[in-house]
């Protein structure tokens, strides 16, 4: 059955049922807190103002300026890193193969961001952005399969999922490959990736 173009419900909810989908397909768990941010990070990028200052801004460049800040600023930055790296891996991976970064670089950054995140928040928030930082990849597959239930994305080029297995390795991207009858091979090293 296909689904609805019209979904009646909040976004909120609308994302939980896709985020909640998508770890249990993927055998991840994930903290109730780590789940829940997962969804209002998805549920604020569709509500996101594009005119917001900063924007344009290279990610790398507004890292290292994150982490020379103190306090409260350097938390908030570190935070929009990580989100819009995790945002931007899971949801355009495809189209960062034409790009001059690839999904790794957000990845790392991504990792980074929430790792120094995790070492300054205390409770929640630092097991949220602890688990974030540990299982980021993982997390990246959950929104990349968000991203191609949503119809965001297209999954039709081969060529370009085997580069993204390659480059990151992901179990997720291993086993599309897999469901089309291409058994990924991990002796081919970056080296062959132009």
């Amino acid at each position: 059955m296909a689904e609805a173009l019209v979904h009646h419900g909040s976004p909120v909810e609308f994302f939980r049922d896709l985020v909640e989908s998508a770890l249990h397909r993927q055998h991840l768990s994930a903290r109730e807190g780590t789940s829940f941010y997962l969804v209002n990070l998805l549920t604020g990028f569709v509500r996101c103002d594009r005119t917001a200052s900063g924007d344009e801004e290279p990610l790398g460049v507004r890292f290292v300026k994150a982490l020379q800040e103190a306090g409260a600023r350097q938390r908030d930055e570190l935070r929009r890193v990580g989100d819009r790296s995790l945002f931007i891996s899971g949801f355009f991976a495809d189209s960062l193969s034409r790009s001059l970064v690839d999904v790794d670089y957000y990845i790392q950054l991504g990792e980074h961001a929430y790792g120094s995140l995790a070492r300054q928040a205390d409770g929640t928030f630092g097991e949220v952005f602890d688990e974030l930082a540990a299982k980021f990849p993982a997390f990246v597959d959950v929104l990349g399969e968000v991203s191609e239930r949503t119809a965001m994305t297209s999954n039709g080029d081969l060529l370009r999922l085997y580069e993204k297995w390659l480059r990151t390795r992901s179990r997720r991207s291993g086993d599309l490959l897999a469901a089309r009858g291409i058994v990924p091979n991990a002796s081919i090293g970056d080296r062959f990736i132009q």
